[in-house]
């Protein structure tokens, strides 16, 4: 964590496997525009192979969900947002989704 993160934001639906609450530091934990559940199982079966049509398709699921349009909003006058993710992977991984998605306005 760094000052120079600005707000804070936690996209997965689960919690991090060894981090405590105390120690993992977040402003915003919002479930509700991660990857559904049939999709993120459906993925981590082959993310490298599944990666292109993942992209797809979670976009398509932010761009209908009300969740992602609140986010959108939250996150609007925040001068730096640090998306936090817990995958191991910084490539293909529902961040940089969000990220992109988000860029596209």
């Amino acid at each position: 964590m760094s000052p120079d993160d600005g707000f804070r934001v936690y996209i997965d639906r689960l919690w991090p496997r060894g981090l405590s609450h105390e120690t993992f530091h977040y402003d915003l934990w919002d479930k509700d525009i991660a990857p559904s559940t049939e999709l993120r199982e459906w993925f981590h079966v082959d993310p490298v192979t599944r990666w292109p049509e993942f992209e797809s398709r979670y976009a398509a699921e932010l761009k209908d969900s009300a969740a992602f349009a609140t986010l959108k909003s939250e996150i609007s006058g925040k001068a730096r947002v640090t998306l936090l993710y817990s995958s191991h992977d910084e490539v293909h991984n529902n961040a940089v989704v969000v990220r992109n998605v988000l860029s596209e306005g």
